[in-house]
């Protein structure tokens, strides 16, 4: 049985490798948000964070949440 998924395991490791913001083609990382799994961008002016629904990530700049 594996063990329960964390934030870093929602998105496989090889796309989360490949993977940028389409808004301004930063790194992404994985979180946790206010409505389930995330990934958000690193560059501090961008910070969108993009849903991640069944281990998919909606990479969707107008579907993004701007970051508070």
């Amino acid at each position: 049985m594996s063990e329960p998924a964390g934030p870093s395991s929602h998105v496989e490791p090889w796309l989360r490798e490949i993977l940028r913001c389409p808004a301004c083609r930063s790194e992404l990382r994985d979180a946790e948000g206010p409505t389930g799994p995330e990934m958000v961008c690193t560059n501090e002016s961008c910070g969108l964070a993009y849903r991640v629904d069944e281990g998919v990530p909606v990479l969707l700049v107008d579907e993004a949440r701007h970051p508070a």
